[in-house]
């Protein structure tokens, strides 16, 4: 599976990152591209459970290939989330059920400071995009 020119930047910019330190830096600014949702957006049905912080996630699908916009009110889960849909971006539901994420987060050198209640987190929100994949 070839990356989304996002992703591979992304992989492109952790990978220069020195320490964890700049890696935060890094996720902090990531976290700064994701478009803001609308308030109805926000909403209790787009709400992803499963997640310490709040996350909403909404999905439209153009050409059998799958968009997605989330928020946090976690400044660190808008940086991981900006991460996760810049890796998803475009893909089919076949190719979305294959997606390794602890892969992903380990190529990036995230996977060490993902807390169990964060990759759990993310977890959630992958299986919610999962879940809106089958239902299309």
């Amino acid at each position: 599976m070839s990356l989304p020119p996002d992703a591979r930047e992304a992989l492109d910019s952790f990978a220069a990152a020195a320490g964890w330190e700049q890696r935060a830096r890094l996720l902090m600014q990531w976290g700064e591209r994701l478009a803001p949702l609308t308030d109805e957006e926000k909403s209790d049905d787009n709400r992803v459970h499963g997640c310490e912080s709040q996350v909403w996630l909404v999905a439209r699908q153009d050409d059998g290939h799958w968009r997605f916009a989330a928020a946090s009110d976690a400044r660190l889960i808008r940086g991981l989330l900006a991460l996760l849909l810049v890796r998803v971006e475009g893909l089919s539901s076949a190719e979305l059920r294959q997606l390794d994420l602890p892969g992903w987060f380990r190529q990036l050198g995230l996977d060490r400071q993902l807390s169990p209640s964060r990759s759990n987190g993310l977890n959630a929100v992958l299986q919610r995009m999962a879940q809106l994949a089958s239902g299309a």
